[in-house]
């Protein structure tokens, strides 16, 4: 595809599909993201075509007849048929805004192509409907970007005479090499910013899982203290001071104190086994077994709270890193874009000057 003499008069981004050509009903994507298309118009040969480019092949090539009709089929769908290309092009928009501007601009092509074929059947004057001028007469050109006004970029016309045969075909290939490239550089940085997008999103989403873990961490080291001050609770319960022992009458032998100290032990056993103590400590005890297991049940899940969010955190700090490395690759191609476009303008100022100079 050569668009050396061809200026762009429009241009957005969108969806790219094709009908199958063994169905005729279903829709081919053309790529998994958004491409740019542009209407392109020849000055020399008084005709407007649609292109879009995808890598370093034409997805679209389509010239605009006044037969042709493009239809909304949904609030951000539109599609048209060429019957040169013995196909249907389809358009997905970001939004019923997009596809409004590209259906207008469709209309003014379309009527535009239908003036310069009355105007070539009649012998009269060929004019640039959409620009209201001659065809010799083609002034600079801005690039409406349906994206916004911060995307406009103004190109320079070139005269209807040029130069010589072969140094017009070398200045038709840089210009077509050159224009190539803008589409495929604009296609890369906007496929970053998509990966771009895409990261971050996956961080918020880290972030929000690393925040409810550790909600939830902190909620089981608040029931693991309060169950740990149970337990002690209990511990000391069972731990009080017996009831004094009284004292046995009788000789002040070592051996009898003791064979009445151990008499009088097992007595206390049997009164607190027999008494209403006896229940209430064996359920108490039952209580402090089950809360224990409890403790160190809860303990288990504290270790495993904190290696998921140890691998959490880990996962955040690649995201992060990931993400970095992204908005750098971003930034490099961002600077690199803007080399190149300064480097295209600047060589189609210099092929208007030329243009302009040559008799």
């Amino acid at each position: 595809m050569s668009t050396a003499r061809e200026q762009p008069i429009f241009s957005t981004r969108a969806h790219v599909f094709q009908i199958d050509p063994a169905t005729k009903r279903n829709w081919i994507p053309a790529g998994k993201h958004a491409l740019t298309v542009s209407y392109f118009y020849d000055a020399t040969r008084n005709v407007y075509r649609i292109i879009s480019i995808g890598g370093a092949k034409a997805i679209i090539n389509s010239t605009v007849t006044p037969n042709m009709t493009f239809t909304k089929t949904s609030q951000k769908f539109g599609q048209w048929a060429d019957s040169r290309a013995n196909t249907v092009y389809g358009l997905g928009f970001a939004s019923e805004q997009h596809l409004t501007q590209f259906a207008e601009k469709f209309q003014e092509v379309k009527e535009a192509a239908r003036l310069a074929r009355e105007k070539s059947q009649d012998g009269g004057e060929l004019t640039n409907p959409a620009l209201g001028l001659t065809a010799h007469q083609v002034p600079p050109s801005p690039l409406v970007s349906a994206n916004g006004p911060g995307d406009e970029k103004l190109f320079r016309s070139q005269s209807a005479d040029a130069p010589g045969p072969a140094e017009r075909e070398r200045l038709k290939k840089m210009l077509s090499e050159g224009s190539v490239g803008e589409v495929q550089w604009e296609a890369e940085f906007f496929a970053l910013q998509d990966s771009n997008n895409k990261l971050a999103g996956a961080l918020r989403e880290a972030n929000a899982a690393a925040t409810q873990w550790r909600q939830q961490l902190e909620a089981q080291r608040a029931e693991a203290e309060r169950l740990r001050q149970r337990v002690a609770e209990l511990e000391a319960q069972a731990a009080t001071e017996p009831p004094p022992v009284s004292e046995k009458q009788g000789p002040g032998q070592a051996v009898e104190q003791l064979e009445a100290l151990v008499q009088t032990k097992d007595q206390e056993i049997q009164t607190l086994k027999s008494q209403a103590g006896g229940p209430r400590e064996a359920l108490d005890a039952v209580e402090r077994e089950e809360t224990q297991q409890k403790v160190q049940d809860l303990e288990t899940r504290n270790t495993e709270l904190e290696h998921q969010l140890r691998a959490m955190e880990r996962s955040l700090e690649e995201a992060r890193a990931e993400r970095e490395r992204a908005r750098a690759e971003v930034g490099r191609a961002a600077q690199l874009l803007d080399v190149r476009l300064f480097e295209l303008s600047e060589l189609r100022e210099g092929l208007a000057r030329l243009a302009e100079g040559t008799p």
